[in-house]
């Protein structure tokens, strides 16, 4: 070997040592039922937009409507707020056991997502035969983990499936990523 190649040699051995390692591409997230990016047309031509797990993000999900099902009332924090303290309603954290453990909204019901079409005698309704009379439920005030989790949407299309009236429903989309968010107060131990 020349000198001049061992040289090169030795140059190409040290930006390959020295040179920054690259980062690690980030993980796309859904965005809209199984598409990870979505395309909008600007005056500057295609832009693709993602989405990406950042601290805030929460979660894998994907981006769930205002309103779930047709009759269903969107609502935010104030309107949540409300419900607590209304007799005539009952606030049902959705989530699964593990994420209620973490914390939840003070003075919420659980019953998980995958459980509420059989547990709507909760909610105000009365077992006829193999469905359900309603109509003296109470506004369900629903939520879960946040904006991209599809768990309240599901068991709010159950429900209404099962004859829950859609219009006593009230979906708060945030769940708990915007509760926290806004420093509202989270218990633990709320079983």
């Amino acid at each position: 070997m020349t000198p001049s190649t061992r040289l090169v040699l030795a140059l190409c051995v040290a930006v390959v040592t020295l040179a920054p390692a690259r980062a690690a591409e980030p993980e796309l997230l859904r965005i809209l039922g199984e598409d990870k990016s979505f395309v909008i047309q600007t005056a500057k031509g295609p832009m693709t937009i993602t989405r990406t797990m950042t601290p805030c993000a929460k979660n894998k999900g994907w981006l769930q409507p205002l309103v779930p099902v047709a009759g269903v009332h969107p609502v935010g924090e104030i309107e949540i707020l409300h419900a607590l303290n209304d007799k005539g309603a009952i606030v049902v954290d959705m989530r699964e056991s593990e994420d209620r453990v973490k914390g939840t909204i003070p003075n919420t019901h659980h019953i998980p997502y995958t459980e509420v079409a059989g547990r709507m005698e909760e909610l105000g309704c009365q077992k006829v035969g193999k469905g359900w009379e309603c109509t003296a439920a109470k506004k369900v005030y629903a939520f879960c983990n946040g904006p991209v989790c599809p768990q309240s949407p599901t068991a709010i299309l159950a429900m209404t499936r099962d004859g829950f009236p859609a219009d006593k429903i009230y979906y708060y989309r945030g769940g708990m990523l915007d509760w926290a968010a806004l420093g509202l107060p989270v218990v633990t131990g709320d079983f």
